[in-house]
């Protein structure tokens, strides 16, 4: 297996013990204990025992042995993704409407293939965006970083924010839909709103209203993530997305305006906050 080196500096928050130390960087169980047996986790370059104190300033390093990778290989697109933000753990990029976020079988024209093209190897995928969502995703670039980033996702410290372009109604300026999500029995492409499927939780805040064009710009942040969440969500409250060829009875052919336009999220083995947005205002809708 390979060894992955992390080195960081504890901030200027209340001392705690060094398992408490891994436990607030989200390090699995399973991981915090081969660093307990082979003392792989120095403070200020000298094992620490784990009931023993952290201070500010105070600089860790952690060692990494045990990290398994069952990741598969898959093509290279030969297509160079847009990135919008890169370092050594975590790579986030554009990705473009009408693209699939993964492949099926032997696809090797979605964001995962580009992303391959890229890195010269396989990423790994933390969320998903629908096909014809356009806006930020993020991989990551090694296995070690995977069950951390994915704890962001389940324990709701990473954000996703999206825009989305409606058709203008009098509505709060912001709310929450509560409503549970399933797939449609009748067909297989669909989800609907059932109180049978899983839980779906979508904040929205009207953040511009555009009474020439007829049509409203909503903010979108999920703590779920369900499959077509916000295309239902605002379908189900007679506020379909415009260009949305599933959920929207008046699609005519336009673009869907729904684009994830920020992700946040604590780096992976530090404490600090990262904040990526969508620079490029004409990859908003109607930007």
């Amino acid at each position: 297996m390979s060894t992955y080196r992390f080195t960081n500096k504890y901030p200027n928050n209340e001392p705690v013990s060094v398992n408490d130390l891994l436990r607030q960087l989200l390090i699995p169980r399973k991981w915090r204990h081969f660093l307990r047996i082979e003392k792989k986790i120095l403070i200020n370059g000298n094992y620490r025992n784990f009931n023993e104190l952290v201070f500010p300033n105070d600089e860790y390093s952690i060692m990494l042995t045990h990290v398994e990778n069952q990741q598969h290989s898959i093509t290279p697109s030969s297509h160079l993704p847009t990135i919008i933000y890169e370092d050594k753990n975590i790579l986030v990029i554009n990705k473009p409407s009408n693209q699939k976020t993964h492949p099926n079988l032997f696809e090797t024209d979605t964001a995962m293939n580009d992303v391959t093209t890229y890195l010269g190897y396989t990423p790994y995928i933390i969320h998903r965006l629908d096909m014809l969502t356009n806006g930020l995703l993020l991989f990551a670039k090694n296995p070690a970083v995977v069950p951390i980033l994915n704890r962001q996702l389940t324990t709701k410290i990473m954000k996703r924010n999206y825009y989305a372009t409606v058709k203008l109604k009098n509505i709060p300026n912001q709310g929450t839909i509560d409503l549970p999500i399933a797939q449609d029995p009748n067909d297989q492409r669909k989800r609907i709103v059932d109180d049978n499927g899983l839980k779906a939780i979508t904040h929205y805040q009207v953040i511009a209203r555009n009474s020439i064009q007829n049509t409203m710009t909503l903010k979108l942040t999920l703590e779920t993530g369900r499959t077509h969440q916000i295309r239902v969500h605002l379908a189900s409250i007679n506020l379909p997305i415009i260009g949305d060829p599933l959920y929207n009875p008046d699609f005519n052919g336009e673009a869907l305006a729904l684009t994830a336009y920020e992700l946040s999220l604590i780096s992976p083995f530090t404490f600090d906050t990262l904040k990526v947005t969508l620079p490029n205002k004409k990859d908003y809708p109607n930007g």
